[in-house]
């Protein structure tokens, strides 16, 4: 198969990341010593952090403001990207393989750019990646192709044949909507499997097992 350009998601895809976002909520209340209720994670979900930090407020009786609790969420968030977080097996033996063949390779993340840097930076991935794209610095989230149309400006390759890497259900359908070739990603945080293997051109379980595609 040939490829040209790669646009990858960060989160859940190149990074073994999602069980922060997944966790964070809980965290920050044991890290305060208090005991988050049954399904917090889920009434979080389609929360944004501010109407988060009010709702901590609410049900938990917390003194703090908003905004102090969204500076102390934001802290934790910038330590996991910071010092802790690690790319997904075989990731960097493929974008060695993708760059080995020529292949031009940048990000498009929800998460923000100097996180998504710094991160990529400590675990020598960062200069695979000629550019990355955020859905801020877009004004757009994935529900829209935008972020995927502007990776493709700056790679400047076939869109036929530039392959969107990802792991969450709603980009994919996104980008398959709009002619990319697609690649969905197995993250254990998913809940759309089947759904992923199904409208996803190709489907891998790790990246370990990626080079074959290629």
């Amino acid at each position: 198969m040939k490829i040209e350009g790669a646009i990858f998601d960060l989160d859940g895809t190149l990074l073994d990341s999602m069980f922060m976002w997944n966790n964070i909520g809980e965290e920050y209340l044991r890290k305060r010593e208090i005991e988050p209720k049954t399904n917090l994670n889920e009434k979080l979900k389609a929360m944004s952090l501010y109407q988060a930090a009010c709702y901590y407020i609410k049900e938990y009786n917390l003194k703090d403001t908003a905004e102090d609790i969204i500076k102390d969420i934001t802290h934790m968030i910038e330590h996991f990207y910071v010092d802790v977080v690690q790319p997904k097996p075989g990731v960097k033996n493929f974008l060695m393989c993708l760059a080995d063949k020529g292949v031009k390779m940048c990000i498009a993340t929800a998460t923000d750019r100097h996180l998504a840097e710094v991160a990529l930076a400590r675990c020598n991935l960062l200069g695979y990646f000629g550019e990355i794209f955020t859905c801020a610095c877009v004004g757009k989230g994935k529900d829209e192709p935008d972020i995927f149309l502007k990776c493709l400006d700056f790679l400047t390759t076939e869109k036929e044949f530039t392959f969107v890497f990802e792991d969450s259900l709603h980009a994919i359908e996104t980008a398959k909507n709009v002619g990319f070739p697609l690649v969905g990603i197995y993250d254990s945080f998913s809940y759309d499997h089947a759904k992923i293997k199904a409208v996803a051109d190709y489907y891998i379980y790790s990246f370990e097992e990626a080079e074959k595609l290629f």
